[in-house]
């Protein structure tokens, strides 16, 4: 609680010694994305970022794999999100895991966890990769909870990942689940709870 009000609170110095200057890195990356967003909705609020801790506004709701948002309007509502947020020159980074998707208590959606979000630069070639991948990331939510509402081009999307992302699949992305799991003990399966594969 702060001043009255439930908030999100990530403290720096919580993280082993040796992860510091990573957690201290994810969560400026964090409040700057914040920061640029001030005053989006669908967007937790940055209420503080001191360089030690970092304070963010709570969204009330239930992540996606818990909702299971099966309705059009959610969707709908989800892209123009995203358009709102790459206008403002941020790509989000980390959409394909479920909890970083919030339905709100009126079904509408939210984004949470920018600290690998991108906010620097202009917004060049790199840039749209990106952001078409956050547009991916959300297209295969859609796919599982909603598939019958998929146009042709969104399907088309969906056939079609970036180059980076078929790399990172299989090459990075088996390192990062090693070290995430055997140093951090941390089962990230897009919110598949903790299933080994």
């Amino acid at each position: 609680m702060h001043d009255g009000v439930p908030v999100i609170r990530r403290d720096v110095r919580s993280a082993r010694w040796w992860a510091r200057p990573l957690a201290r890195r994810a969560a400026a990356r964090e409040a700057r994305a914040l920061r640029r967003l001030a005053g989006m909705a669908g967007v937790p609020r940055l209420l503080g970022w001191d360089g030690a801790e970092l304070l963010r506004s709570y969204l009330a709701g239930a992540p996606m794999q818990q909702a299971r948002p099966a309705g059009r309007d959610y969707y709908r509502q989800a892209l123009r999100l995203l358009a709102r947020m790459h206008r403002l020159g941020v790509v989000h980074n980390d959409l394909a895991k479920e909890p970083n998707w919030l339905v709100c208590e009126d079904g509408s959606p939210a984004l949470m966890d920018f600290q690998i979000a991108w906010t620097r630069g202009r917004r060049g070639a790199l840039y749209r990769i990106l952001a078409r991948e956050d547009l991916r990331h959300l297209l295969k939510h859609k796919r599982t909870y909603c598939p019958q509402a998929l146009s042709a081009r969104q399907r088309a999307i969906l056939d079609t990942p970036a180059p980076h992302s078929r790399l990172w699949r299989a090459t990075g992305k088996r390192l990062y689940k090693l070290i995430a799991r055997r140093l951090f003990g941390y089962w990230d399966n897009e919110g598949k709870g903790r299933v080994r594969d």
